[in-house]
């Protein structure tokens, strides 16, 4: 699969999730196999206005700049932006290639700009962003030209497919988001009003492979790697982006790996999988310091206890946990307990 200059093998991306895609969970699924990542979402109005806040000089701290930032170890991936207006999208994206932002620690410019028209979230669409442009094709159209006008890096576009189930028209605007510039379509199954149940409607999926030339990626309902190549055989598409999927299980994407090449995949045993949880929460506390990480690590570590015997418990534990030594202790006495 490839869109612009970028290459990915067999398509297993990780999807963009707002509070779970950062720099920590993006390095250990690219470490398990995720051959390509979408960072969470970013506000290209945020970003703009930063660059201009009267404070600027100071030494107050951006806070969009961090979520833009993008490590050598990590591409190829894509920094993903979310807004209405073309004018800011085009500043944010031209700014995040050039490094010319406020607060900037990225290390290389991201791979591709992808921008969010699908995200359900209802301080997003009151905005008229995210999925709510999905009622507007013309106009999703028009913010990717502008976006693709501003870069020379592919422009990649998130989907939902549509708005309600009286107005699925992921194909339509598939075909004007592709006319406009899109080097990929990633596709999201469900509608707005569904959020994320019931199950994804994979045909949309393929509808939207059989209209448009440029890749197109699947999304939803991707929990293992038999759900990964039943998309990919189902609806044709050119790759799968796993999202919920791999909250905890990063591990999916080896396994997804070697179902397609035909390889033998052994899981990780308790005692793996919980030193890589605890390696994912000290990358968080390295990236944000350790009061500030340690709560954002709690619900990733409740994520890998999934399935584990008497997770309940331990899950209390992580979820008042407020050093990483206390991670620790929670997760040695579950090792314990699993003798």
């Amino acid at each position: 699969m490839k869109f612009g200059n970028i290459e990915i093998g067999h398509g297993i991306c990780l999807a963009p999730m707002a509070g779970v895609s950062d720099y920590a969970f993006r390095l250990l699924c690219r470490r398990y196999g995720a051959e390509y990542a979408v960072s969470e979402m970013v506000s290209a109005k945020a970003l703009c206005y930063e660059q201009i806040c009267r404070r600027s000089e100071t030494k107050v701290p951006s806070r969009t700049a961090p979520l833009c930032a993008v490590k050598a170890d990590e591409l190829p991936m894509a920094v993903q932006l979310f807004g209405s207006e073309s004018e800011f999208l085009a500043e944010a994206a031209k700014r995040l290639v050039e490094g010319n932002y406020r607060g900037n620690i990225s290390e290389v410019p991201p791979s591709a700009i992808d921008l969010n028209m699908g995200c359900p979230m209802a301080k997003i669409v009151g905005n008229g962003e995210g999925s709510a442009l999905l009622k507007d094709p013309k106009k999703a159209a028009t913010l990717v030209r502008a976006v693709a006008d501003a870069v020379e890096i592919p422009v990649t576009v998130k989907i939902r497919a549509g708005w309600d189930k009286e107005h699925i028209n992921a194909v339509e605007v598939a075909k004007h988001l592709e006319e406009a510039g899109a080097s990929l379509i990633c596709i999201h199954g469900r509608t707005r009003e569904q959020f994320y149940a019931p199950s994804a409607d994979w045909e949309i999926i393929a509808k939207v492979k059989e209209t448009v030339k440029i890749p197109v990626l699947g999304n939803g309902d991707i929990f293992s790697a038999e759900d990964a190549l039943r998309m990919l055989k189902t609806t044709g598409c050119d790759g799968v982006m796993i999202g919920r999927g791999a909250r905890g299980n990063p591990w999916i994407f080896a396994e997804t790996l070697a179902l397609l090449e035909g390889k033998s995949y052994t899981p990780p045993t308790l005692e793996e999988r919980l030193s890589v949880a605890l390696e994912h929460a000290r990358l968080i506390a390295c990236e944000r310091g350790e009061r500030l990480g340690v709560p954002e690590a709690r619900k990733h570590m409740a994520w890998y206890l999934s399935g584990v015997r008497g997770a309940a418990e331990a899950r209390k534990g992580v979820m008042t946990a407020g050093t990483l030594p206390e991670f620790e202790a929670v997760f040695e006495r579950l090792k314990e307990e699993n003798l």
